[in-house]
């Protein structure tokens, strides 16, 4: 069913809105502020009379959907009772997307709303990939388990990867590399995923731009008894003041890029750890998988960063992996970038979060 989608994407401080038409080409954009939990009914309703009223149907990102839902849904009153209850996961992105949904609704009435989850993709981790190491009894009573992010990302990949290889998804053992402000990994096996580096929450894994990544939780642990720090305090370092901003004094990877040309050495540890993490969850990944086929870059710095993909890349020959320098300085838009002697072929994507919520809103209206 080839319908216009209204795709409604909340982030941390803005709400960004694309009418895809039938054909997914780009009809029309907005980006509105949002800073505290949600936008302003009225600005919604000015931007969507300026071009992006005529959806047929509304794709909404939902950052987390929990163990029920492993697909997008169409909203109702019982789906969005559902979503209000799993608050607790996603405290700091699930407001924001139910807000922006009830303001969507109110100016869009009788379109049909799709809950498009960026948690769905990861659903079909095995119990060895999705399992903490820890009493029964807390994961039973906690839902305590690793739920994995940016799945609407790692999902097209999974579909677009084997479209750019000319080869079957069922054939293909893919690392996908989703690096942004957040940063993740995906081993997707066959089209599906087995295995990432976020876990129950967006902080596990890689070194991002103001997250930590993994971190000793037992370093964590003794911070507090100390009483070193308390709490809140410990949560707004690790959400909010680590990662590259902790390392290069810069959230900015550019910023650091050219600090480190310039001999700075923060920015020079910064980037020789963020790439020291990366090349050993690519490593985790392939072990996941049994091998690779293909290495994919996408997301804001994946996508446009040739210096961090070429430090990637380095290392990584043992897995078959080698970029070629020129494909990669070259490399705009999408692109394949591998060089020729080289086992694994390497692609660049663009992030198309975009494309994979309109296709998920699409198929849940398909009878």
């Amino acid at each position: 069913m080839r319908l216009n989608v209204l795709v409604v994407n909340a982030g941390s401080s803005t709400v960004k809105l694309a009418l895809l038409g039938a054909e997914d080409q780009t009809l029309a954009e907005r980006e509105l502020e949002a800073p505290s939990t949600g936008v302003d009914a009225a600005v919604l309703r000015r931007a969507l009379a300026d071009g992006l009223r005529d959806a047929e149907v509304v794709g909404h990102r939902v950052v987390h959907g929990g163990e029920r839902f492993r697909q997008a849904v169409r909203i109702d009153a019982d789906v969005e009772a559902a979503l209000q209850e799993l608050v607790a996961l996603a405290p700091l992105h699930q407001p924001k997307s139910l807000a922006a949904l009830a303001a969507v609704s109110a100016a869009l009435p009788g379109i049909p709303s799709v809950a498009c989850f960026d948690t769905a993709f990861h659903a079909t981790l095995p119990d060895a990939a999705a399992t903490y190491a820890l009493p029964a009894a807390w994961r039973e009573r906690w839902r305590l388990r690793r739920y994995g992010f940016h799945g609407l990302s790692h999902a097209w990949v999974a579909r677009r990867a084997p479209e750019r290889l000319g080869a079957p998804a069922d054939t293909l053992r893919i690392v996908s590399c989703h690096l942004g402000a957040g940063a993740s990994l995906c081993a997707i096996s066959g089209g599906r995923s087995v295995d990432t580096t976020m876990g129950f929450t967006p902080l596990e894994g890689l070194v991002m731009a103001t997250r930590s990544g993994d971190v000793d939780p037992g370093m964590l642990l003794w911070l507090l008894e100390r009483g070193e720090l308390q709490e809140p305090q410990l949560a707004a370092a690790l959400e909010h003041e680590s990662g590259l901003l902790g390392l290069a004094g810069t959230a900015d990877m550019r910023e650091a890029l050219a600090r480190a040309a310039a001999g700075d050495a923060p920015a020079t540890l910064a980037l020789e750890v963020y790439t020291h993490r990366l090349r050993a969850g690519i490593a985790a990944m392939a072990a996941a998988l049994g091998g690779l086929d293909a290495l994919v870059f996408t997301g804001g710095v994946g996508q446009r960063s040739a210096d961090i993909r070429a430090r990637t890349a380095d290392g990584l020959e043992f897995l078959g992996v080698a970029i070629d320098a020129r494909r990669n300085a070259d490399a705009a838009g999408e692109a394949e970038i591998t060089h020729s002697g080289a086992s694994v072929r390497t692609l660049v994507l663009p992030a198309r979060e975009d494309l994979e919520i309109a296709r998920q809103a699409r198929a849940v209206l398909t009878p």
